[in-house]
């Protein structure tokens, strides 16, 4: 599968704004969500290639959300990469098990970024 959509979940505008920054010039589309349930939404309008998921949100984390999505049978199929400040090994692997298919910590590295997500290209 060629990502082309990636839909980036982040409470911080700042960091929306670096990520798509940092996506566009990939040559990717990029829609953003800024917690929970408008995440669902932008799922439900447009079915991303990808998912960058933020962890510390209000409301829903992206733990719980990266779960849903990815017990979900219509979004299952959507890799999440974690995106987060929550450096702990105890985050990652917990993180992993709530279905992320990668995870990195905040500040992104563009170059990491890019190799993930030719991983699972």
């Amino acid at each position: 599968m060629t990502i082309q959509k990636v839909l980036v979940v982040d409470d911080s505008k700042t960091e929306l704004m670096y990520l798509t920054d940092l996506l566009q010039k990939q040559g990717l589309k990029v829609r953003t969500a800024e917690n929970g349930d408008e995440a669902m939404q932008r799922l439900a309008e447009d079915k991303p290639d990808l998912i960058l998921m933020d962890v510390v949100m209000p409301g829903q984390n992206g733990f719980q959300l990266t779960r849903a999505i990815s017990r979900d049978p219509l979004y299952a199929d959507v890799p999440i990469i974690m995106c987060t400040s929550k450096n702990q090994e105890t985050d990652r692997v917990w993180g992993m098990r709530q279905g992320a298919k990668a995870y990195i910590t905040k500040p992104v590295d563009a170059a990491e970024l890019q190799a993930k997500i030719a991983a699972l290209n």
